[in-house]
């Protein structure tokens, strides 16, 4: 069985296949970075993250892009609460998302594009639409006529007289329609703004996403990720000015991951009761919080409660005990000479190729983690009733039971004892990589091939592998 993704936009699970054999593109909506963000936000970026390492483990060269909108409505009124700049408000925000993540173990996408890095694709995009009389510019501002595309509302499947109120769009009697979203907001006093020509203005939201998407995927991608609240208004109005602007399928495959929630109620900031992702991981591990968030399927709601917290934290007790007993083996497999294949290696053996297809089995059933997890725990829990008799079982055995367990656990990012340990010297490691992708740039600036080629070797031999791209060169650790 291939690998089946849950598509929204079908509204049924169906097999994948990637635009380009073997390689995955893959776009991301990331955080408006107007406040730091709670754990139901966390939900989506680990969701993601998952997805993206269990595509690379099935072999996959996957290209993750996702976005910071870093000009938004919510980033100024916000910083004029707090009496500083949108900008300083965001490049804040936009460091802490950053390391609150990381605390998470969310591996860095492989481009973060910011909104107002990409001003001119957005006016260009606009302007596109305009000459297609898909927009119309009304005192300074840009609309997109919602009824220039005849497809629109098939992603969310709304009725169009149910499009308005689930749009919460403000009332604009400029607006030929009501339901027509804005692409250029003309600029209002006090606020940041960019030449464009329809006069001085900053770009509408849906915009952003469908421009950023496009510059580093192309204009169609495999993957669309995002939370199940922004299905509509927002994935619906990217799909409605993408592909009337260049006449091809935005996305292929839609991912929605659903709310987190709290006492039974949609955690949220609107709604009061957000729990601070950096405030979660002050209180607990970050693969407790990991395996809590991935313990039922991703479309399904989960309940953020102390008690389920709590089984988190002891079945991890439980999972580490068993992988660190097991790595003792795994070291000492390479001093110790071959063991004759007992009855109890083949019965261990065995449940250890039945753990691999259960798992395999539910990750390409819809990225089904809370299957996945239930399958690696049976067979700890038969590796922990071998530790306690004499069975016999060799140590080349216990070895491969430690390779597949903590392979399978890394792609869920639950044991990533390796991951833990450059953690902790992050505050060296990081700005010395830096220091050497910069030594690296001046060298081929310089068109200096051997330093080049040489800095990029020798970082490979140590597992971390430079990528270079038109926006400049970043490093990330090889799986």
């Amino acid at each position: 069985m291939g690998l089946k993704i849950y598509n929204s936009l079908s509204r049924q699970l169906e097999d994948f296949s990637p635009l380009t054999e073997g390689h995955v593109s893959m776009y991301s909506c990331g955080p408006t970075v107007y406040d730091y963000i709670h754990i139901g936000n966390a939900r989506t970026a680990l969701v993601t993250d998952i997805i993206r390492r269990y595509l690379t483990y099935k072999g996959y060269v996957v290209k993750l892009v996702q976005n910071l909108t870093d000009i938004d409505d919510k980033i100024i009124d916000r910083a004029q609460t707090l009496g500083t700049s949108p900008s300083q408000l965001a490049r804040t925000n936009g460091e802490a998302y950053f390391e609150d993540t990381q605390r998470l173990g969310i591996q860095l996408a492989d481009v973060h594009p910011k909104a107002t890095e990409h001003i001119p694709e957005m006016i260009k995009l606009i302007q596109t639409l305009i000459d297609k009389d898909a927009a119309y510019v009304v005192d300074g501002s840009v609309y997109y006529r919602v009824n220039s595309f005849s497809e629109y509302g098939k992603l969310s499947r709304r009725k169009p007289e149910d499009l308005l109120a689930g749009a919460r769009v403000e009332v604009d009697e400029r607006k030929e329609d009501p339901r027509d979203f804005d692409m250029w907001k003309a600029a209002k006093p006090g606020e940041p703004y960019w030449d464009s020509p329809w006069g001085c203005g900053r770009p509408g939201w849906h915009i952003e996403c469908s421009c950023m998407a496009m510059k580093h995927l192309g204009e169609t991608i495999d993957i669309h990720a995002g939370g199940e609240d922004l299905l509509f208004p927002h994935h619906e109005n990217e799909i409605a000015q993408s592909e009337l602007a260049t006449g091809k399928p935005f996305a292929r495959y839609w991912v929605h991951v659903a709310f987190l929630k709290i006492n039974g109620t949609r955690m949220g900031k609107s709604e009061k009761n957000f729990i601070f992702l950096r405030d979660a991981l002050d209180k607990y591990p970050s693969e407790v919080i990991r395996h809590f968030l991935i313990s039922a399927h991703y479309r399904h709601p989960l309940d953020y409660n102390p008690e389920s917290l709590q089984t988190s934290e002891s079945a991890l007790r439980r999972l580490n005990n068993c992988l660190e007993t097991l790595k003792k083996y795994d070291i000492e497999e390479y001093n110790s000479a071959s063991q004759d294949i007992s009855q109890a290696d083949t019965a261990l053996l065995s449940a250890i190729e039945t753990m691999q297809s259960q798992f395999t089995d539910a990750m390409d059933t819809d990225f089904n983690t809370a299957q996945a997890i239930g399958g690696i725990f049976s067979l700890v829990g038969q590796v922990n009733k071998s530790f306690g008799t004499s069975s016999g079982i060799s140590h080349q055995t216990y070895s491969r039971a430690y390779k597949v367990l903590s392979e399978t656990c890394q792609v869920l990012g639950i044991y990533t004892m390796n991951e833990q340990d450059v953690a902790g010297t992050a505050e060296i490691l990081n700005p010395l990589l830096e220091l050497l992708l910069e030594i690296r740039q001046n060298a081929r600036n310089q068109k200096d091939w051997d330093t080049s080629d040489k800095i990029r070797d020798q970082l490979k031999q140590l597992n971390i592998e430079i990528q270079d791209t038109h926006e400049g060169s970043t490093w990330k650790f090889r799986s």
